[in-house]
């Protein structure tokens, strides 16, 4: 699965935990989520890994260097004391030393760990620091410059100096920018100004000394400032809540631990090879794990961080927390102690991925939780027994919609519609031969089993958040809707090409298929959507094309690979080791799924796709495998459904004002700048804030009542091309008998 989106959005052993400020949180660029981008982000969060301070306490040697001493805050003096930073452990070079020597072993391109990797890599850190350019200057880049062609030779040694010498140098220079920013804040802003600020870093440079770096810091405040004020928050309440919001930001790089610093270095390295190759940290590689097999122990609630304060987002039904009865949406949590008589640590300003770490923990045993009702009133003490939770909303979920057709609202005709948010299977329930082990191939069959006996007409598959999974389960899930044949051929590096089939005669759906996509939909995804199109099987809906990912990772555990059996939690290595093909022998890659019927959306519009992406791989094809054709899309019938459909779009006024949401979402993406002068600024925002508005409403709606199905516009749109769909291959008598 690819989330690749610097918002934390994460679930962490029953936790989910929503992190309402991205990596960097002092910028304007920020996402206006749409309400399928913010379905997508909820899909991906599992597998969601975001490095924004320490995951884990460790008890080590660290360093002193130099340090903002004492930061001024309002009124009072915060002292941070000297910065401490952690060092690397002879682990760590021992990691680093092994992914220099796996990655050009076992990568696709087979390419060796050189001069043009190094460049990459100390690029993609430096982004992965400070994307906006608002921290180091023009001179820190210089001088690390210097070691651009030996990143190479200095990993293979397991020499990772180099990583703490930089991160030092960035702690510094955002110690240093804070203290700036905390004294603009004392002074006085002129919004009647005429100038502007840039927002996209592509389009600017790093400020080249320090007077350079204030005026942009200047402009940076002046932007959150009027932010606020749309907000409704002015004067010394704005400004405080900006001197916490940069404090915090400070402490938790100041925070981050030796695991997460190795972490973001080698995947610098590693993603310079493609973006989908990283190096797992040991807490990266057992959350993954854990989410694969979707179940985790906790107490089951979503969380958010909001000014320094744990808002509880969302209460997980059938959860530990749910059968408390207690904890409910918008209450904070400000304390939380283990067992029942441990001490009650204070998390306010806690990092939310600590908060995380101390609420989740064994089934069974106790976490209490320090609770303001509401925010507000006295604490109250919750004492909850963690318990296993069953990740349901990430699974496979279907129901049968009785769907009014067209013109004729007094008749209606079943339609079962599954939504599917990633291809998972409990691999080690699978290597263990557990016969009820879970699968999304296991549950989308029972679904179906139950829709045929409730006589559906047709089966709405939605992948259009579904970001991927297992490679295995694409084809075992292809299998439910063909009789037999190959699904996929993948190419390895030495060029030879296997195919992998669906072996199991039989299907268990024959009929009417219709799949949603979009530009979200990644991997395994689109191994099944094309395949589903290359056998003329059913017809894909939704966006232009899918995203674009035609390769395959394999994930090896560091510590296996040392020492076999008695491991060590080392993490592991993602690595992409193959490429992808459709049965017809085109590849995804870069190109995506393209979709027999298109409907309007802002995520078509997003620089979300596989080409978006830094060093993604190049296209190709292989030979075309041979494989059915069963006829279930008809030319002249495709050429029908898109007719109608756009007629259809064409007179409906939802469907006209997202055309417009659309519209206004790609001025807005092309702007490089934004005026700070406040009438300008206020125009622009009155303009966003009435689409905000209104994708905030059916955002709710989702959160709120986590529907399987939910009955909008665009999913209306959906279901009235299935209907037609049905309808067509009744008429040119083409749905085989079921």
């Amino acid at each position: 699965m690819d989330c690749r989106f610097s918002t934390a959005y994460r679930t962490v052993s029953g936790f989910s935990a929503l992190s309402e400020s991205s990596v960097d949180a002092h910028h304007p660029r920020r996402a206006k989520h749409t309400p399928r981008f913010s379905t997508w982000l909820k899909s991906c969060s599992a597998l969601l890994v975001v490095v924004l301070a320490a995951e884990v306490s460790f008890a080590q040697a660290v360093t002193e260097a130099p340090a903002v001493q004492a930061i001024k805050e309002g009124a009072a003096t915060v002292n941070l004391g000297p910065l401490k930073l952690a060092t690397p452990t002879p682990k760590d070079s021992m990691v680093a030393r092994l992914i220099a020597t796996l990655m050009p072993r076992n990568h696709i391109s087979s390419q060796r760990l050189n001069d043009t990797i190094s460049q990459r890599s100390l690029n993609l850190f430096l982004k992965s620091l400070d994307p906006m350019k608002l921290y180091f200057l023009q001179s820190d880049i210089d001088q690390f410059q210097r070691n651009a062609l030996r990143i190479d030779d200095m990993v293979q040694a397991g020499d990772l100096s180099f990583a703490y010498e930089v991160f030092g140098r960035f702690i510094e220079r955002v110690d240093q920018r804070v203290t700036v920013a905390l004294e603009l804040l004392d002074g006085e802003f002129d919004f009647e100004k005429d100038e502007q600020i840039i927002i996209d870093p592509e389009a600017t440079t790093y400020a080249k000394d320090a007077t350079e770096s204030q005026d942009r810091w200047r402009r940076q405040i002046k932007y959150a400032l009027l932010d606020l004020k749309d907000e409704g928050k002015e004067g010394d309440e704005a400004r405080d809540l900006l001197r916490r919001r940069y404090l915090r930001y400070d402490r938790r790089w100041r925070d981050t631990n030796s695991d997460a610093l190795l972490e973001m270095y080698l995947t610098s390295v590693t993603t310079a090879y493609d973006p989908h190759s990283t190096y797992m940290s040991p807490n990266s590689l057992d959350e993954f794990d854990m989410i694969m097999r979707l179940s985790l122990d906790g107490i089951g609630a979503q969380l958010r961080e909001k000014d320094g304060n744990t808002v509880v987002s969302r209460v997980i039904p059938g959860g530990a927390a749910a059968k408390h009865g207690k904890l409910k949406p918008d209450d904070v949590i400000v304390s939380v102690g283990q067992d029942a008589e441990g001490p009650m640590v204070d998390i306010v300003e806690m990092p939310l991925n600590d908060v995380v770490g101390l609420i989740r923990g064994k089934a069974g045993s106790i976490v209490r939780l320090g609770v303001r009702p509401g925010g507000a009133g006295n604490v109250e003490i919750h004492q909850i027994v963690r318990a296993r939770i069953e990740l349901d909303e990430s699974a496979a979920r279907g129901k049968v919609i009785e769907h009014q057709i067209p013109g004729a609202p007094e008749q209606t005709r079943k339609i079962g519609y599954i939504t599917l948010p990633s291809f998972y299977m409990d691999m080690e329930g699978a290597k263990n031969n557990k016969r009820d082990f879970r699968s999304s191939t296991r549950d989308v069959l029972r679904i179906i089993d139950d829709f045929k006996a409730q006589g559906i007409d047709g089966i709405v598959l939605d992948l259009s958040t579904n970001g991927g999974g297992s490679l295995t389960e694409a084809i075992n899930l292809t299998g439910l809707f063909i009789d037999r044949g190959p699904v996929v051929q993948v190419k390895n590096a030495d060029g030879s090409v296997q195919q992998y089939d669906d072996e199991d005669r039989g299907t268990a759906w024959d009929g009417p298929l219709v799949v949603m996509t979009s530009k979200f939909s990644a991997s395994a995804s689109e191994i099944f959507a094309g395949a589903i199109k290359d056998y003329h099987r059913g017809i894909v809906v939704g966006d232009p094309t899918s995203h674009g990912k035609g390769t395959v990772q394999t994930l090896m555990d560091l510590g296996q690979q040392l020492f076999r059996n008695n491991r060590e939690n080392y993490g592991a290595l993602k690595v992409t080791l193959q490429q992808f093909y459709l049965p017809d022998g085109e590849s995804t890659q870069l190109a995506g799924v393209a979709a027999d019927i298109v409907l309007p959306s802002i995520t078509a519009k997003m620089d979300v796709a596989e080409g978006d992406l830094k060093f993604a791989l190049p296209n190709d094809r292989v030979k075309p495998a041979k494989h059915d054709n069963y006829n279930m899309v008809p030319a002249d019938l495709i050429g029908q459904l898109r007719s109608d459909s756009m007629g259809r779009i064409a007179q409906d006024k939802e469907f006209t004002e997202l055309l417009q949401r659309i519209e206004l979402y790609v001025r807005q993406k092309e702007q490089a700048s934004i005026s700070l002068k406040e009438d300008e600024f206020m125009a622009r925002r009155k303009e966003l804030d009435a689409q905000k508005e209104e994708e905030e409403k059916e955002l709710e709606a989702e959160v709120g009542a986590q529907e399987i199905y939910r009955d909008y516009f665009y999913n209306r749109e959906v279901l009235n091309i299935a209907h037609q769909y049905i309808d067509g291959l009744k008429k040119q008598n083409l749905a085989v008998a079921r």
